[in-house]
């Protein structure tokens, strides 16, 4: 099947058979799976022109839903969280995007931006991992009782309760912490809470089970933004295709919806060291693979 805007040819089922395993592993730590199905269109696909960052956000907005209801449907989401994150996020995406259409245009360039932000996360999630078993919380055990106890929101703090632990974070620290990574997810190709649910678990120590439902919200609103942004820098800038390959993104988003739901119904039993662990290994192994590719010319 021939994709006109992305200008490449592949089987229509490979598309969402790729998007439905990434997105089950990386679902349980609250992301929807562009982070990696980026690396696959770029690498694998050739896909590597403005459009597949398009293309990578699109997969978001019909990969993400499914998840989000089951989250919801278990009462994990946490609803102050998820619009806070939106809301930081949202105006770097549009900056990350204007970004991507005017300065990352050149592929090797693009390529060794990636690679910056796949090492950069994966190393957080390893600091993370690594900070949890030399100094551990009590355990928060893997099991169905995963619910959110309780939420209170004001103007400075959200605080919650996790299986018997308050958690906090700062309004201000995450209103700076999402825009800076949005404005990162909006040229990568990933909305904002992509990459913004392994920070949280890196630098505040979150558990992953109870932010993961938030950050995919946070990512759906986001990414919503940011496919209508690109779609409306295309008619600046006809001589880059710039507007996502919508039948392209729809294959990959389908697969993506279903590997979502399924991850989403994992979490709740898989422990948040193998989620971290698992997080880790799939950022950092694209990463290392632009490097070398940057370094051998």
């Amino acid at each position: 099947m021939y994709f006109a805007t992305a200008g490449i040819e592949v089987q229509p089922w490979i598309p969402p058979l790729v998007a439905f395993v990434i997105s089950v592993f990386t679902s349980m730590g609250g992301v929807a799976g562009a982070v990696l199905l980026l690396p696959f269109q770029v690498s694998v696909l050739g896909f590597v022109s403005p459009s597949v960052t398009a293309t990578n956000i699109l997969y978001n907005l019909v990969a993400i839903p499914g998840g989000v209801y089951r989250f919801v449907r278990d009462g994990r989401l946490l609803w102050p969280l998820a619009w806070a994150i939106a809301a930081a996020t949202l105006p770097g995406v549009f900056l990350g995007a204007w970004v991507r259409v005017n300065v990352l245009v050149d592929p090797r360039a693009f390529k060794l931006f990636a690679a910056l932000v796949l090492l950069y996360v994966g190393v957080r999630m390893l600091q993370a991992l690594l900070a949890d078993r030399q100094s551990p919380r009590p355990e928060l055990a893997a099991g169905a009782d995963s619910r959110l106890e309780s939420v209170r929101f004001d103007r400075a703090h959200i605080a919650f309760a996790f299986k018997g632990q308050v958690f906090r974070i700062r309004i201000a620290a995450l209103a700076g912490l999402g825009f800076a990574v949005g404005l990162v997810g909006g040229a990568y190709g990933i909305g904002g809470g992509g990459i913004i649910a392994p920070m949280l678990v890196g630098l505040y120590r979150l558990p992953a089970q109870a932010i993961a439902g938030a950050a995919l919200w946070g990512t759906f609103v986001t990414s919503l933004g940011a496919v209508l942004f690109y779609h409306a820098l295309a008619p600046f800038h006809p001589e880059l295709a710039v507007s996502p390959d919508w039948a392209l993104g729809l294959l990959f988003g389908l697969g993506g919806a279903a590997g979502v739901y399924v991850g989403a119904r994992l979490q709740r039993v898989a422990p948040s060291a193998l989620i971290k662990g698992v997080l880790a290994v799939c950022l950092l192994v694209p990463a290392l693979y632009y490097v070398r590719e940057f370094l051998n010319g």
